[in-house]
C-alpha cells in the first residue's frame, strides 16, 4: 500500500509544474512589444577623444646627447651604447621651435620619446628641458 502512494505522490510531483509553467506576462511577444518605447534623448555631448598613442608605437627613455631645431639625439637609459637620431613629425616641429627658444633641451636632460618601431621619427617627446646657461 505504501508504494502505491509514493508513486501516486511522484506522479503528482512530476506533473504538477506543467500546470503551473505557464508563460508569465512579460513573455508574451504583443506585450514585450507594445512596452518597449523609443529612448529619450536629453542632451548630447561632444565626446572628446583622449590622445592616445598610435597601434604599435613605442616609449624609448633616454638621455639627450644633442637637441636642434631639425633633430634630437638620445642615448638609451637602459643601454649606454645605443644612440638614436630622430627627426620631429610635423606636429612637434612647433612644439620643438619653442621649446629651444626657452633654451631647449641640454646635453644629460632626461627624456621620453614616442617612435614608431623602425622609423626615426619622433611622434611625442615627454621631458623637461633645462634651463639653459
Amino acid at each position: 500500500m505504501k508504494n502505491y502512494k509514493i508513486i501516486g505522490l511522484a506522479i503528482a510531483l512530476a506533473t504538477a509544474p506543467a500546470f503551473f509553467a505557464a508563460p508569465a506576462r512579460a513573455q508574451i511577444a504583443e506585450a514585450a512589444a507594445a512596452s518597449v518605447a523609443a529612448p529619450i534623448v536629453t542632451k548630447i555631448f561632444n565626446a572628446v577623444i583622449p590622445q592616445g598613442t598610435p597601434k604599435g608605437s613605442n616609449w624609448l627613455k633616454a638621455e639627450v646627447v644633442h637637441a636642434d631645431s631639425q633633430t634630437i639625439m638620445v642615448r638609451e637609459q637602459k643601454n649606454g651604447m645605443m644612440i638614436h637620431t630622430f627627426n620631429f613629425s610635423p606636429e612637434m616641429k612647433d612644439k620643438m621651435q619653442a621649446i629651444l627658444d626657452r633654451g631647449g633641451f641640454q646635453y644629460g636632460d632626461k627624456v621620453s620619446v614616442l617612435f614608431m618601431p623602425g622609423q626615426t621619427v619622433a611622434l611625442r617627446i615627454h621631458g623637461k628641458p633645462s634651463k639653459s646657461l
